[in-house]
């Protein structure tokens, strides 16, 4: 019970994941706050995790939205008490070189993946700081470290989430909290599957491509990520303080022959 009387809001956990972690820290003892804009997706990761004999709660809110975020974080702190440990997971993917995308579809990419980050954190640090405890984790991604083709907003959102996460560091560290980030690989989750059906003919030579990128020779999966949380989420990681933790089956520092 790694995280057993830890109170623990994740962003955008009713699927993939998100939801594989939810899932994961009620096993580890947390008491888990489901944060998703989807109602249904967000009541459903609940229900598993009461079925599998943990504890959460569903709170709606968009991470977009200051209003709603500062009204999710009031409801956690008046139901739970305190918030342990915040996940801030929320985002969105963004497909296109520069030119090829519109300043709608970039505008949402970074309102969701930079602006979520800023504003759940903006809200939640005050509770950590006057509490001086408390581990943030943001969620960047490999290709914040490496050029990939046609990915450029959510290469600058994810570089942008890393930059933060040290920054951040430096700010609260004098308050006892914690900041770090995950930088995934290619991770197998719903959504990545629904966008390989609609933007493929071969859905799986493209999964066979996608391969090809990792060491590993597979794609992570939701439960990888999910593991390298809970290390963070963790007092076992007490001392990794403004540190990215790639999940990746060898992207970034790893080539084949």
């Amino acid at each position: 019970m790694r995280l057993a009387g830890k109170n623990v809001l994740i962003t955008g956990a009713g699927s993939g994941i998100g939801r594989s972690t939810a899932v994961l820290f009620a096993k580890e003892g947390a008491a888990v706050l489901v944060n998703d804009i989807s109602e249904s997706q967000g009541q459903a990761a609940v229900e598993e995790i009461v079925s599998l004999g943990g504890k959460a709660r569903f709170i709606q809110a968009d991470v977009t939205d200051a209003a709603s975020v500062e009204a999710m974080v009031r409801q956690a702190l008046e139901q739970e008490g305190s918030i342990d440990v915040l996940f801030n997971n929320a985002g969105i993917s963004g497909v296109g070189a520069l030119h090829e995308v519109e300043p709608e579809q970039w505008d949402r990419v970074m309102s969701i993946n930079i602006k979520g980050v800023y504003l759940t954190s903006k809200y939640v640090v005050p509770h950590m700081m006057e509490r001086r405890h408390g581990s943030i984790i943001n969620m960047s991604s490999c290709i914040a470290e490496i050029g990939l083709a046609r990915r450029a907003s959510y290469a600058a959102t994810k570089g942008a989430v890393l930059a933060l996460t040290k920054s951040m560091q430096v700010d609260y560290a004098a308050y006892g909290i914690r900041v770090n980030a995950l930088l995934p690989g290619t991770i197998f989750t719903p959504f990545v599957e629904q966008y390989l059906k609609n933007s493929y003919d071969d859905p799986e030579a493209a999964i066979a491509s996608l391969k090809t990128r990792q060491l590993s020779g597979e794609l992570g999966m939701p439960e990888d990520v999910a593991q390298a949380a809970l290390f963070l989420a963790s007092d076992e990681s007490k001392f990794m303080m403004g540190s990215p933790l790639y999940i990746d089956g060898g992207v970034v520092f790893g080539k084949n022959a």
